[in-house]
């Protein structure tokens, strides 16, 4: 009988989240116990059930508040700037860096970005947020001979595709992106405000600038699937389909 009672109680929650902004609290599980005359099990099986549909999502310390899942497309055709990208779709960004440093290429980046092994590099880690929510966690490699004062400017300026753009005078275009699925470990968890083992979108990307043709930087970004859908476009998109009718 719980079983059916907390599939009951989603339902009704969820066809009345619909109708909320993204960002609203939503009921404590006590409330939802009361309101519905379920068992305290039963409330928490209820929204977990809506978390698993990406309707909400859990904010440690805080509460429960309705999710609005962004639409990020990652395509040759539009710029890599995750801040632009955000903006385009209406929400509102913000990166916190984390960490930089200079590394030495390991061999596998090193290939990617048409360089030798062990050449230095700036190693980026960033914290990405959305309309205040944090929603990802971002490692980036710059070779140095892109951009040797890269750590003045990106504690200043958010936007690295606009720091290239203005300082390292290049034009960033994705060149080559992959995208699966990763379960984080404890620290990304923690870093991604994530409890349990739930999965992750992993996106590794590297950009080439559009103009000189040379690789300028390789990324690695962890994001969660109930803030942010991935949507992939290839093509031009002139030829979508044939017209069978």
């Amino acid at each position: 009988m719980n079983g059916v009672r907390y599939l009951e109680t989603a339902e009704v929650l969820a066809g009345e989240l619909a109708g909320l902004p993204s960002g609203t609290k939503i009921a404590s599980e006590n409330e939802i116990a009361e309101r519905f005359g379920v068992s305290r099990a039963a409330a928490r099986a209820a929204v977990q059930e809506l978390e698993r549909r990406l309707l909400v999502r859990r904010v440690r310390g805080s509460g429960t508040y309705v999710s609005w899942r962004m639409d990020y497309v990652l395509s040759p055709d539009r710029t890599p700037s995750w801040h632009q990208t955000v903006r385009d779709a209406g929400g509102e960004p913000r990166s916190v860096v984390r960490e930089l440093r200079t590394v030495p290429l390991p061999r596998e980046l090193a290939a990617r970005l048409e360089r030798e092994p062990g050449e230095p590099a700036h190693f980026l880690v960033r914290q990405y947020f959305v309309d205040g929510l944090v929603v990802s966690w971002t490692n980036e490699w710059i070779p140095l001979d892109v951009l040797a004062e890269l750590e003045v400017a990106a504690r200043t300026v958010e936007s690295l595709d606009e720091i290239l753009r203005q300082l390292a005078r290049v034009l960033p275009t994705r060149a080559w992106c992959r995208v699966g699925i990763a379960v984080p470990d404890a620290a990304l968890s923690e870093a991604l405000d994530i409890e349990g083992t739930r999965p992750v979108y992993l996106v590794e990307s590297m950009s080439r600038d559009g103009e000189g043709g040379r690789p300028v930087m390789c990324s690695k970004t962890w994001t969660r699937t109930d803030s942010v859908s991935i949507v992939v476009e290839m093509g031009d998109g002139k030829h979508p389909g044939a017209d069978v009718s």
